[in-house]
């Protein structure tokens, strides 16, 4: 019941301000669902100044657009505005304190929707994977084709989410914006249930070898301590999801199943 319409940074370059504010302006959209994001955690030690600008700077003046408007952004931001050091799930309110300049520029980013006075949703996700893009599921098949063994980080926790039920979440949700009751606010959308790394990649493997994908004989559960990498991570960084599903029934990722579901679109497409 909605007309979509899908950008590509060749259209949109969130970081040439004025003319993203002019193009958004122009399609004056009822809802703005911003997926963009400097998302190279590590490469964004070396390189504040893009991060910032991708997920600060940029983030402002969508926010700053929407506001104009009166419609709605919907803003996907990280686990990585949290510290990693709690030992249980982290609620939406709970304090932000974020380790890297990546977690630092998306609070930034979070901060700046907030004082522009626009209609938002902020929803926080994490470990996201799928078929598409680099991203963790990506990197360990491109291992397991040339790794006889792999070291896996094991004590980094987190919940995987699986990007086409982030996208199936989002659908619900824009149907609701309609409702009066539906009031701005920042929720929490991962995976149905938390893991390491390490089983996250045991999993890839095991099923990618059922599909007929390379996988090494040998998956290494490891340190953080042994696995040196510019931009620290946080240890715990489950995010508690109940708001979400309560506010706008939507159901959280079945990882698992998402992970089945991206391997064989992955088989489906190399044919």
């Amino acid at each position: 019941n909605h007309e979509m319409v899908f950008t590509s940074r060749s259209e949109i370059d969130v970081t040439n301000l004025q003319a993203a504010e002019k193009k958004i302006m122009k399609l004056a959209p009822d809802v703005v669902i911003n997926a963009t994001g400097y998302t190279a955690v590590d490469d964004a030690e070396q390189e504040p100044i893009i991060a910032n600008r991708v997920n600060a700077l940029a983030v402002a003046n969508i926010a700053n657009a929407c506001q104009r408007l009166g419609s709605w952004l919907i803003h996907i931001s990280t686990d990585y505005v949290f510290d990693g050091n709690s030992v249980v799930p982290y609620k939406e309110e709970d304090q932000t304190n974020p380790q890297n300049v990546y977690g630092n520029s998306k609070l930034t980013g979070e901060l700046a929707i907030l004082a522009s006075g626009c209609r938002y949703l902020i929803v926080r996700t994490s470990w996201v994977f799928s078929e598409y893009g680099r991203n963790f599921l990506s990197s360990m098949l491109r291992l397991g084709d040339t790794h006889k063994s792999v070291n896996i980080v094991s004590d980094q926790i987190g919940c995987p989410t699986y990007a086409q039920d982030l996208a199936k979440a989002f659908a619900l949700i824009v149907g609701s914006l309609g409702n009066d009751n539906v009031e701005s606010g920042v929720y929490h959308y991962g995976g149905d249930s938390s893991c390491s790394w390490h089983e996250f990649a045991c999993l890839i493997f095991e099923e990618a070898k059922h599909l007929g994908f390379g996988a090494p004989r040998v998956v290494r559960a490891i340190k953080t301590s042994e696995y040196h990498t510019p931009a620290s991570r946080p240890a715990f960084s489950v995010l508690d999801c109940g708001r979400i599903e309560k506010d706008f029934f939507v159901k959280l990722s079945d990882w698992r199943a998402g992970t089945r579901s991206a391997l064989q679109a992955i088989t489906k497409n190399n044919h």
